[in-house]
């Protein structure tokens, strides 16, 4: 079964030029959470018209509203293992 994760990013990055915010890369909503952006996830959907419903009644609400076009909607499908083969951490100033 496919469902549709519903996620907002609000952005406090410095990474465009001259340290403007960067909120989006083409059609890609941008996120950097080391550079203090924070992303929400607003819910889980069984349609994409329906994660696209509640963009539009989320987009009247304070925090969401500053940033109206920065939601992005994620296909999973349900019992699927994601990180299969795990992580490796990169700590700050090392290279990966």
């Amino acid at each position: 079964m496919t469902v549709y994760l519903l996620w907002h990013v609000g952005h406090q990055n410095e990474a465009g030029a001259d340290g403007v915010t960067v909120h989006r890369e083409g059609e890609t909503v941008y996120i950097d959470e080391q550079d203090g952006d924070d992303s929400k996830l607003l819910g889980v959907y069984s349609t994409v018209d329906k994660a696209e419903e509640r963009i539009h009644r989320a987009r009247l609400l304070p925090g969401f509203s500053a940033e109206p076009d920065c939601f992005v909607v994620e296909e999973h499908t349900l019992d699927e293992d994601d990180w299969p083969e795990g992580f490796v951490r990169v700590l700050p100033g090392s290279s990966a």
